[in-house]
């Protein structure tokens, strides 16, 4: 069993590296410009050639791949020299990067009207600001020139005395600042490091909010698993042992109607019978805190229950089927000629091998109850990783919606991975595969 389990994390993990190459691209890949489409039709050409370049889009698509799996920080210090340091700001809560001279001391840097300036941190949070000497050294081109952190957490190389950016102006939702700098590479841990990027439409570390997000959703999966899928095995076994009973006709017509109803029109119409009508519950999720779904626990019944009894009809059906195709296996029919009592029949023989089927749909949808229920948060404004994914895609967002769509990628793997070693488990036979 070790052997096969090792074997299939190794084939996982190829998997997700392959999937992540493929999730890059396509999102690069993806039609207009990210520059355009950030500073608006407005902006001038020159705008949006500089603002790609201040992305890093300007640079080759395999080191963008890199610095966005395992970071940026490494390439940026052998460039800059020194050691490159990433301090949260006691005064705003706000991570920034910080060249580690050989003294200690933590500096950026500035250009402001052609002259280079050092920002100094000191004790307190502050920063010294000074000119920055004779830093300068002469590139292929003969150029002056400079690698160093500015304050946007970016290495930046600076060309001495260029001063035909000099103009600060804010366009649309960005903004856009004329340094001097003549190439940039935003600084980031990388996603293998819990660090995916910048967003651009918050201009906040895609980390902080998409974490936020999964741990909601991964609240509200948690509470519609716990409830949904012992009923459903249990419903989907009782419906295939009473097959063509009145009981089993129930399960299968209630399960039928409940996958067959859309779960926007299930979402609404407990919403228009609890909350309007009944006022039992809230319609609407309403997260004024971090804590507020422990604060207010009732918000969760109603999106619950729109996921429960979705996923109740179809996991019901899977089981009953898988029940009743292991029922009329042969060895099942031995064992009743046997003699062997019915419930032994079940409990010993029928269920081990009729939950395969049912476990394999279980984890794919665990994978769906987390991020892919995107209509049912819409429905009750729940700030989930499936809305934060739908928002980020409207506006173009790429470090958001690569982040997020490997967050997919790997609660799928994963699920399937623990799939696996509980296979191993119901079918001693895969153990030696």
């Amino acid at each position: 069993m070790a052997k096969f389990i090792l074997r299939r994390g190794v084939s996982l993990l190829i998997t997700m590296l392959i999937v992540s190459v493929a999730v890059f691209l396509l999102v690069e890949a993806a039609p207009g410009d990210l520059a355009r489409h950030i500073l608006g039709r407005d902006a001038q050409p020159e705008q949006v050639w500089m603002f790609r370049r201040q992305l890093g889009l300007d640079e080759a698509i395999h080191l963008r791949y890199l610095d966005w799996l395992i970071g940026s920080d490494w390439r940026a210090s052998r460039l800059i020299g020194e050691r490159l340091r990433r301090l949260e700001d006691p005064r705003t809560g706000r991570q920034n990067w910080w060249a580690e001279g050989e003294d200690g001391a933590l500096r950026q840097w500035q250009m402001e009207d052609g002259t280079l300036y050092e920002l100094e941190l000191q004790e307190d949070g502050s920063t010294e600001k000074n000119a920055a000497g004779d830093v300068w050294s002469i590139n292929d081109n003969d150029k002056s020139v400079f690698w160093g952190v500015d304050t946007r957490n970016r290495a930046v190389l600076w060309q001495e005395g260029l001063i035909r950016e000099s103009v600060a102006t804010t366009v649309g939702r960005a903004r856009l600042e004329y340094t001097g700098g003549i190439r940039y590479i935003p600084l980031q841990r990388g996603f293998l490091r819990g660090d995916p990027g910048i967003s651009v439409a918050t201009n906040r570390p895609v980390g902080e909010v998409l974490g936020r997000r999964l741990a909601n959703s991964a609240i509200l999966a948690s509470v519609s698993f716990v409830v949904v899928m012992p009923l459903a095995l249990l419903f989907g076994i009782v419906a295939g042992v009473n097959e063509g009973n009145l009981i089993d006709s129930i399960l299968s017509i209630g399960g039928l109607i409940t996958t067959a109803s859309p779960n926007f029109a299930t979402g609404i119409f407990l919403i228009l019978v609890f909350a309007i009508w009944l006022q039992w519950l809230p319609g609407a999720t309403v997260f004024l805190s971090s804590r507020a779904i422990f604060e207010n626990p009732e918000m969760l019944v109603l999106p619950v229950l729109t996921l429960t009894l979705l996923e109740l009809g179809y996991v019901l059906r899977i089981t009953r089927a898988s029940m009743l195709e292991v029922l009329d296996a042969p060895y099942i029919r031995t064992a009743i000629l046997k003699g062997t009592p019915y419930w032994k029949v079940i409990v010993k023989h029928a269920l081990q091998n009729a939950l395969l089927t049912p476990i394999t749909v279980i984890m794919l949808h665990v994978n769906w109850l987390v991020g892919g229920g995107i209509v049912v948060e819409a429905v009750f404004g729940f700030p989930g990783l499936g809305t934060y994914l739908l928002n980020s895609a409207n506006v173009k967002d790429i470090a958001a919606i690569q982040a997020g769509a490997m967050v997919m990628v790997v609660l799928a793997v994963g699920t399937q991975f623990i799939a696996d070693i509980i296979y191993t488990f119901l079918n001693p036979r895969i153990r030696y595969d």
